[in-house]
């Protein structure tokens, strides 16, 4: 995922894109419109999305794996921790498809491949991250 599919203008729309996964925050704003046809079911995904995001946070703090460090290919964003075990992007996301459903998959999906290809998490960190916010989700 560091290899293909990078160029310049591509690499500049997936930082814009990934950028939105912070903390959740897509998800917060979505949930937000959402809560205005249905309040009970957003605030419920909200409530799963940020509960996902504590529970990844406490792993993070438990496992301590480390980001990629590819000497040829370093990372294309800058990180607020050095903690790469499971990807909070993925973990957001995880909880937020399968809370919201429908369209909510490909965007969450799409999202949680952003970590590989900017080389801030290894493709494990991701998978296991979207595993995980699909399980609290589902708690």
């Amino acid at each position: 995922m560091r290899t293909r599919g990078h160029e310049p203008r591509v690499e500049r729309l997936v930082k814009v894109y990934s950028k939105l996964g912070e903390h959740g925050a897509i998800w917060y704003a979505v949930c937000a419109v959402g809560a205005t046809r249905d309040r009970d079911r957003y605030a419920r995904a909200a409530g799963r999305v940020a509960a996902s995001f504590a529970v990844n946070q406490a792993i993070k703090l438990v496992v301590r794996r480390p980001r990629p460090n590819l000497p040829d290919l370093p990372p294309l964003i800058h990180t607020m921790s050095n903690r790469s075990y499971p990807s909070a992007h993925a973990t957001t996301c995880g909880a937020a498809a399968m809370c919201l459903g429908g369209a909510a998959w490909p965007v969450a999906i799409s999202m949680a491949l952003t970590r590989p290809y900017l080389g801030v998490h290894y493709p494990s960190d991701s998978i296991a991250g979207f595993a995980l916010g699909m399980a609290v989700a589902a708690l």
